[in-house]
């Protein structure tokens, strides 16, 4: 076994839970790279130390420099605001150093191509952290697909809706100030992550982007509370998502819906732990979708548990995403999504704002 000193800059909510998922990983999946914790940054002494006695950390920082340019941390984790990843990615890629960076990447599309013409231009390794296209039932999902189980792809519907400010007297925060930071490119960045993974690229899309709550308590929302897009894959598939954070009731709404020549899945990331199946080819008297439990039998499953039905969890996709990393930087070969596949995702959240202000069909390739 050999140990990688582990940086994260940021130790909130992302930054924990990567810090536990570093901490876990080489016991879940007995990786050759075992992490080390080696330094955390955060924005004050004060929380940058609480940080790194909660977490395990050998040392903390309260500049994001230090943090990168130390030769103990051999591989960083970016888990900071958007606007902080595009100088942060750049800096590392200049010492070779891997990277692995919280989704949405930057703050804009302009700084997505830069972080990766930064990784290109290094060689080093990179990845876009989309967790929850990691669960065992979208693994198996996509195996479906890629085995021909639900024939030709003919429809996909997808969606990510929250309720987290479906109250119009929540006050206003950081999250309801600036375009990164609303539905746009904080939920739906998942949705299209999962739609490009199972279905494939998009060619264009139809979009509106709008704001419900203008005024909240405390400041006026500049920002996007949900949106609605048509898209076109280059396939020649049609498709419809659906992303919204004041969708009342809906807590983890990140479902999709497949439809193919033979079959069809469904999944909700609500009960994560499930995916439905319907298969043309069975009797018709027994036709209707079945409910699949995941279980070792299902990809990353069994490290976690031996037991079919028991099912994982948010952290798990965590682990799952924190294995990848590692196996990437062993083999010195890059795993999916690279900071290319996040720029996809960002290029296409570029073309649902501008087909919104034109009322129009956008092609992705033209933004």
């Amino acid at each position: 076994m050999t140990q990688l000193g582990i940086g994260i800059v940021g130790g909130g909510y992302m930054g924990k839970a990567h810090a536990v998922a570093m901490s876990a990983v080489g016991a879940v999946f007995e990786t050759k790279l075992r992490p080390r914790l080696e330094m955390v940054c955060a924005t004050s002494e004060a929380s940058a130390e609480k940080y790194r006695t909660a977490y395990g950390f050998a040392r903390a920082t309260t500049d994001w420099r230090t943090l990168v340019n130390d030769p103990l941390v051999e591989a960083i984790i970016i888990a900071s605001p958007q606007a902080t990843h595009r100088e942060i990615a750049e800096a590392a890629f200049k010492l070779g150093k891997p990277v692995l960076c919280e989704k949405p990447m930057g703050a804009s599309l302009e700084d997505s191509r830069a972080m990766v013409d930064a990784a290109d231009a290094a060689g080093a390794i990179n990845m876009v952290a989309f967790n929850y296209i990691r669960t065992p039932a979208s693994q198996y999902a996509r195996q479906l697909i890629a085995d021909g189980v639900i024939g030709d792809i003919t429809w996909f519907r997808g969606e990510h809706t929250e309720d987290f400010l479906a109250d119009p007297t929540e006050p206003a925060t950081w999250r309801t100030s600036g375009v990164a930071n609303g539905t746009m490119g904080d939920l739906a960045p998942h949705m299209l992550n999962a739609a490009l993974a199972l279905v494939g690229p998009i060619d264009s899309v139809i979009a509106e982007v709008e704001t419900v709550h203008t005024k909240r308590p405390g400041g006026t929302v500049t920002n996007d509370d949900h949106a609605q897009m048509m898209c076109r894959f280059t396939n020649g598939v049609m498709g419809s998502m659906y992303f919204s954070r004041i969708a009342t009731g809906r807590k983890m709404g990140y479902a999709y819906e497949i439809t193919g020549t033979k079959g069809a899945i469904k999944f909700d990331q609500e009960d994560q732990n499930a995916l439905w199946l319907y298969r043309m080819d069975a009797p018709e008297a027994q036709r209707g979708f079945t409910k699949i439990l995941t279980g070792p039998s299902h990809p990353d499953y069994l490290p976690f548990c031996q037991g079919p039905g028991h099912g994982t969890g948010y952290q798990d996709q965590i682990i799952i995403e924190a294995k990848d990393f590692l196996e990437a930087v062993a083999s010195g070969q890059n795993k999916w999504p690279t900071f290319r596949d996040g720029m996809a995702v960002n290029q296409i959240v570029a073309a649902a704002h501008a087909s919104s202000d034109a009322k129009s069909w956008v092609t992705v390739t033209d933004i």
